[in-house]
């Protein structure tokens, strides 16, 4: 057990902290001290009087909690948000996101729409994302730049596209990123093979060789409808997720996105294994993709986080949301209220998360000696009122706009509302000028 500390860098009090571990928990009049960019004691406010701060913050009314975990998106897509609303996945993709991809994507692309999605998620009370898109360096530098924590999955594909000309070129580059961000505090660089059927089974090993040789996380789009598992059956005659398994490619590091077609045999080599999933509830349900079995999942021992998939196929990047749509779309489709209760959804939007990218020991949960990666969320408002049991306000009750204060790695980020690093009012202005030339592109509808 530490001691606690005399003098601290700054010092919160709240009605109530959630620390995630151990599970279930909420703790009462308690406060949290920060010294540099972690947290240095957890303790009952009264306790926490003797300790001398640079700072103090009062929050009542407010719980804190870890700040959320985001495992899957394409941060960039914020400038498609709304682009295309309403389509089956194919012709979504094929008739309007590709060609416009095709003819906008670029370096500054992926930096403006990757700062939309970072004031976005920051507002919505998320402190760490996965992110899957082109010019990955575009968005790894803009993270660290406004003080994100993120996981940067470089894509590879077999074909062209605006960042690469084939596998083999992507792993090169996506290589080079790792190397140049290999002393970062906050930005990790994975292996990002975009799925099966457009990456083919010798990229695929090639990948897996790699990935164990450097002991890099594998970050993959995986049974995201029946129709894939059923064309992939009808090709080479084993399901993806078998595949993966035969190629080395599945194991403890492995990200498993989507996961919405699975039957038991998938589910028992998945905890076999010891591979992640990483469900994304809105954008399933938007583009009408099926429904990740999360509950049969869980009792088998899978690690399941959550993620938001990108802002052109949900609407938004935010987890409360996400939260509360996992919950809800569990019970009805097991038709049982228990299915998924308050704290395993919380669960996995935080510690799940963390553990998905192998960041477990440094996020996730509020614990002495773990990273100041932090929220408070405000549950003074008529929508949180009355308050009985403030887990379940925030998961059911909350949607992300009562995220009043955030920090990362001990750092404000946001304070009463304000970002400390973005200014919104110039961000906006360049966003405009894109949805302009975007509007009036290929794919416009």
């Amino acid at each position: 057990m530490m001691s606690t500390p005399t003098t601290v860098d700054t010092l919160i009090h709240a009605d109530w902290i959630v620390p995630v571990l151990p599970h279930g928990v909420v703790l009462e009049n308690h406060s949290i001290a920060l010294t540099g960019d972690r947290i240095s004691a957890l303790l009952p406010t009264a306790e926490a009087q003797s300790i001398e701060a640079k700072r103090v913050i009062a929050l009542p009314g407010h719980a804190l909690m870890p700040g959320l975990v985001n495992c899957h998106g394409h941060a960039a897509m914020s400038l498609l948000r709304g682009y295309a609303d309403d389509q089956p996945l194919m012709p979504w993709l094929e008739e309007h996101i590709w060609p416009a991809e095709e003819a906008h994507v670029s370096e500054e692309f992926v930096a403006d729409g990757t700062e939309l999605a970072i004031a976005e998620m920051i507002r919505s009370g998320t402190t760490t994302f996965s992110d899957m898109y082109f010019f990955p360096n575009a968005c790894a530098a803009t993270a660290q730049r406004l003080g994100m924590r993120c996981q940067i999955t470089f894509p590879i594909f077999d074909f062209p596209t605006a960042w690469g000309q084939d596998a083999d070129d992507y792993i090169r580059k996506g290589l080079a990123l790792r190397d140049n961000f290999k002393h970062s505090a906050l930005v990790t660089v994975v292996f990002g093979p975009h799925a099966p059927y457009t990456v083919c089974e010798a990229n695929l090993a090639k990948v897996a060789t790699l990935a164990a040789e450097l002991d890099t996380p594998v970050h993959i789009h995986l049974h995201e409808t029946a129709g894939e598992v059923l064309l992939a059956v009808e090709q080479n005659g084993e399901r993806p997720l078998d595949t993966l398994n035969r190629l080395g490619l599945l194991g403890p590091r492995t990200q498993c996105v989507h996961m919405t077609d699975l039957g038991d045999q998938d589910i028992a080599l998945l905890a076999a294994t010891g591979a992640h999933v990483v469900h994304c509830p809105q954008s399933n349900m938007k583009l009408a993709s099926g429904t990740c079995r999360v509950r049969a999942l869980l009792d088998h021992g899978v690690n399941v986080a959550l993620g938001t998939d990108s802002a052109a196929s949900n609407n938004d990047l935010n987890l409360f949301g996400e939260m509360q749509s996992a919950a809800l779309l569990a019970k009805l489709h097991t038709q049982d209220a228990t299915a998924l209760p308050a704290a395993d959804a919380l669960a996995m939007a935080t510690i799940n998360g963390a553990r998905a990218m192998g960041l477990e020991d440094r996020i996730g949960s509020l614990e002495t000696g773990k990273q100041a990666d932090l929220i408070a969320v405000d549950l003074r408002g008529p929508e949180t009122q009355p308050l009985y049991h403030p887990l379940s306000q925030l998961v059911y009750a909350c949607n992300g706009s009562q995220v009043s204060h955030s920090w990362i790695a001990g750092e404000q980020v946001m304070a009463n509302r304000e970002l400390s690093r973005i200014d919104l009012n110039a961000l906006t202005r360049r966003i405009d000028q894109w949805q302009r030339r975007i509007a009036t592109g290929p794919g416009a509808a």
